[in-house]
């Protein structure tokens, strides 16, 4: 099953301190099959975002189905590594 990870454009950062890196990190280490969007940096330009998960910040990963996964990135890679990810789609 392939999922979308909503992140910001600055895909050239690689430090696990960047919430968009530390998610899209655990995905590639977990094998999980996604496709990366980059959206915009102003908050205000961010209303599909909004519309998928009823907030403005990223990282976001949106299932098959439409419905989207949006926790704190320490929380999201966690999930990710646990294997849960695929729990949270609801």
């Amino acid at each position: 099953m392939a999922v979308k990870l909503h992140r910001c454009p600055l895909g050239f950062i690689k430090i696990d301190a960047h919430p968009c890196h530390l998610v899209e990190k655990a995905l590639r280490e977990q094998g999980i099959e996604f496709e990366v969007v980059n959206g915009s940096l102003r908050g205000s330009k961010r209303g599909e975002i909004e519309e998928l998960s009823g907030q403005s910040k990223y990282p976001v990963i949106e299932f098959e189905d439409g419905s989207a996964y949006r926790a704190e990135s320490k929380e999201m890679a966690a999930t990710i590594r646990a294997g849960k990810l695929f729990e949270q789609d609801s």
